[in-house]
């Protein structure tokens, strides 16, 4: 398992990105989504991509209130299905089940979503995740 990033929902990702500028933080990539309409920028420090702050500006207004600016954490596992298996038999309940093969989020005894991502290529989709429905917000 490796850790990947952690997700904060941004109002004014320019204000957003400067700030972390000043921290000492670069942007290592952008996406921008026109279907989903958001847009997705990465900041890490300078030599450690490694560990990353994932900056979601969502293009329509939205009040996220206390707390609800901070998304989720993010791992990428070897085997996104045996992984989900796991924490279900632990009794951890997959809120979006791995149906294609590359991502799950899953939530801590506190509620906070954790993002699970196949390492590599996505693995072909595989029942019972291929069918299973969602079972919260992520």
């Amino acid at each position: 398992m490796k850790y990947l990033h952690t997700m904060i929902r941004v109002h004014d990702p320019d204000a957003t990105v400067g700030f972390f500028r000043l921290l000492g933080l670069e942007e290592v990539r952008r996406y921008d989504n026109e279907a989903g309409r958001f847009t997705l920028i990465f900041m890490a420090a300078p030599g450690d991509h490694g560990a990353q702050v994932e900056l979601t500006h969502n293009w329509d207004p939205e009040d996220y209130g206390e707390g609800r600016n901070f998304g989720h954490l993010a791992y990428a596992v070897d085997d996104i299905y045996d992984s989900c298996a796991r924490l279900m038999a632990g009794g951890v309940t997959i809120n979006r089940p791995p149906r294609d093969g590359r991502m799950a989020f899953v939530r801590t005894p506190d509620n906070i979503s954790i993002e699970l991502l196949q390492a590599g290529p996505a693995l072909p989709p595989a029942e019972p995740w291929a069918s299973m429905p969602n079972t919260g917000h992520w």
